[in-house]
């Protein structure tokens, strides 16, 4: 394909839209190794017999919807992106879910009494240690599904940028949810890969999550998107480092 052809094409894909934590778009074009856990199913399983839930970060709600058989009688959710917070309100609060708009840190506090809630889920999002341990009820649990400071360091690197948060390692959690007086029943870490069938694909990826490659546009970043492109056309996958890791705590104490 002739160079502006494909600068055309990866224009088109820069301004495909993308809203809550959805990537069906690059279906067949995007493909991920799976953890040897299923976070889904350790979130039902935690679920059964809870009688209220926090979900951080919900995004969208897509992947909360998905436990909805399985919710108990107080279903709370958060979220911080603005265009995700209006789609997650749209479609969870018909469901009597509250979505709160919190800005979640390391450091920031949460709207919610001590004690309110006997499960704490995160996917994906950043978490104050002291903070989960406050909300949660004595005998609850904090399940939590992260994406490693490390993960696609090769991609990230292809551009010219660095990890932004090389540190969001299980290393660096662990002794704070302890500290804050959680114990630890259940950690995991995982290394695969995922990978694109073409660069298009993976400009509407680094579009949908800016904080990879910070800055990043096609006009910015061509010289690298031509790299990439060299190297399919030699044979070589658009293959990058997938790192992940589970972590499971709980409040001592009688629910």
């Amino acid at each position: 394909m002739d160079p502006q052809t494909l600068l055309n094409t990866w224009k088109r894909e820069e301004q495909q839209p993308f809203s809550g934590w959805n990537f069906s778009y690059l279906d067949q074009r995007f493909f991920e190794d799976e953890p040897p856990w299923n976070y889904l199913a350790l979130a039902t399983s935690r679920m059964k017999t809870a009688t209220s839930v926090l979900d951080m970060g919900t995004g969208g709600g897509e992947r909360f919807l998905q436990l909805r058989p399985y919710w108990p009688g107080k279903v709370v959710a958060t979220e911080d992106y603005p265009p995700n917070v209006i789609l997650a309100t749209e479609r969870l609060t018909s469901y009597g879910v509250k979505v709160y708009d919190v800005e979640l840190t390391d450091t920031g506090s949460m709207p919610f009494i001590d004690g309110e809630f006997d499960l704490v889920l995160n996917r994906h999002s950043s978490f104050n240690c002291n903070e989960v341990a406050r909300i949660l009820a004595p005998g609850g649990t904090f399940l939590t599904q992260q994406i490693h400071g490390l993960w696609g360091q090769d991609l990230i690197e292809a551009f010219g940028a660095k990890p932004q948060w090389p540190d969001s390692t299980p290393e660096k959690y662990e002794p704070l949810l302890e500290r804050a007086g959680l114990e630890i029943v259940n950690s995991q870490e995982w290394k695969g890969r995922f990978w694109f069938t073409d660069v298009g694909a993976v400009v509407y990826y680094l579009k949908a999550i800016p904080w990879m490659v910070p800055g990043f546009s096609v006009d910015t970043h061509l010289a690298s998107l031509m790299a990439l492109q060299d190297r399919l056309e030699q044979g070589r996958k658009l293959e990058f480092l997938a790192w992940k890791y589970l972590i499971e705590a709980h409040k001592p104490g009688a629910q």
